[in-house]
C-alpha cells in the first residue's frame, strides 16, 4: 500500500508571474466554453450511490447521442475506474495536455484513479493541492466539445465540490442524490444549502435505493423507509427527478465494471433511470 503525497500532475505554481497566470486562466475559460452544460452530482453523505448515479447518467446521456465527459473529483475515494472499467484505462500526456480516457462512444473519462499505480494508493493532500489538481483536470485535459460534463463530487460540501463548481463556471446545475431514510435526507438539506450559497441551480433530486422489488413475486419492500426524497423535494421546492429501486443487478454491474445503463434490459430500475435521464434532457440550465 502506498501513501500518495506528490503524484502527477504537478500543482499550479503559485509563484507564476501575472502573464502566466492570465494565460492559465484563458486556457481554462477556452476549455469550459467548449462545454455546453455541466451537471454536478452531489450528495450530503456517502453510501447513497452517488457515483453509481453519476456513471450511469453519463453513459445514458452518451447513448442518447450526446458528447459527454465524466470527471471524478473525489480525490480521496475515486470510484469511476472501478465502476466503469475500460481497456487501457490510463491517461496519456501530449506536451502539457492530458488526453482523457475513452469510455466508449461519446464518453470521455478523467479521474485521479487513472494516475495512481494501485487501487490501494492513498492520496494525502490538503485543500490547495486538491484545488490545483481539479483546476488541471478542467484546463489541462483536452475535453474537446462536449454537450455535458458530468462531475462526480465527493460527499458533503468541502474543498472539492466548492473548487469544481467555482472553476467550471456556467451553465451548470446540481443533481442531488439521497436515499429515503431521514439520516440521509437531513444531510441532503445541507447539500441544498450549499447549492444556494454558491448560486448553483438544482436540476432536481434523485431518490436512490427507493424500495426493493422482489424479482420472484414482484412484492415491493421499503428497505430504507419511504418518501424521504419526495418530501424533501416538496419542502425545498425542487423537482424530484425520480426514484431508483434497490436492485442487486446494479451492485453486481458496478463491481464488474459494467454499469446497468450499458444494458438494454427492461427492469423497474432501468425504466426509473431512463425516466430521470429524459427529465434532465428536457432541462436547459443557465
Amino acid at each position: 500500500m502506498h501513501c500518495t503525497t506528490e503524484k502527477p500532475p504537478p500543482p499550479i505554481d503559485p509563484t507564476k508571474n501575472a502573464a502566466t497566470q492570465m494565460a492559465d486562466e484563458a486556457l481554462l475559460q477556452a476549455r469550459m466554453l467548449a462545454i455546453r452544460q455541466r451537471l454536478f452530482v452531489l450528495s450530503g453523505k456517502g453510501g447513497v450511490g452517488k457515483s453509481t448515479v453519476a456513471v450511469n447518467l453519463a453513459i445514458a446521456l452518451a447513448r442518447h447521442g450526446r458528447r459527454v465527459g465524466l470527471l471524478d473529483v473525489d480525490v480521496h475515494g475515486p470510484s469511476i475506474p472501478t465502476l466503469l472499467r475500460v481497456p487501457d484505462g490510463r491517461i496519456r500526456v501530449q506536451g502539457n495536455t492530458m488526453l482523457p480516457v475513452e469510455g466508449g462512444p461519446g464518453l470521455k473519462l478523467m479521474s485521479i484513479g487513472y494516475l495512481t499505480t494501485s487501487g490501494s494508493d492513498a492520496i494525502v493532500w490538503r485543500g490547495p493541492r486538491k484545488h490545483s489538481v481539479i483546476r488541471q483536470f478542467l484546463s489541462d485535459v483536452r475535453w474537446g466539445e462536449l454537450d455535458y460534463l458530468v462531475v462526480d463530487c465527493p460527499p458533503g460540501t468541502g474543498d472539492e465540490p466548492l473548487a469544481v463548481v467555482q472553476l467550471a463556471g456556467e451553465p451548470a446545475a446540481a443533481v442531488v442524490v439521497t436515499t429515503p431514510q431521514e439520516v440521509a435526507v437531513a444531510d441532503v438539506r445541507r447539500c441544498l444549502t450549499f447549492c444556494h450559497q454558491v448560486d448553483l441551480p438544482i436540476a432536481g433530486l434523485v431518490e436512490n435505493m427507493s424500495g426493493f422489488v422482489c424479482p420472484h413475486c414482484g412484492h415491493a419492500v421499503d428497505l430504507f423507509g419511504a418518501g424521504g426524497g419526495e418530501s424533501l423535494a416538496r419542502e425545498a421546492g425542487v423537482p424530484l427527478l425520480g426514484r431508483i429501486p434497490f436492485d442487486p443487478a446494479v451492485v453486481a454491474g458496478g463491481d464488474a465494471g459494467s454499469p446497468f445503463a450499458m444494458l438494454d434490459a427492461d427492469t423497474p430500475t432501468t425504466r426509473a433511470f431512463h425516466g430521470i435521464v429524459d427529465r434532465l434532457l428536457g432541462i436547459e440550465v443557465s
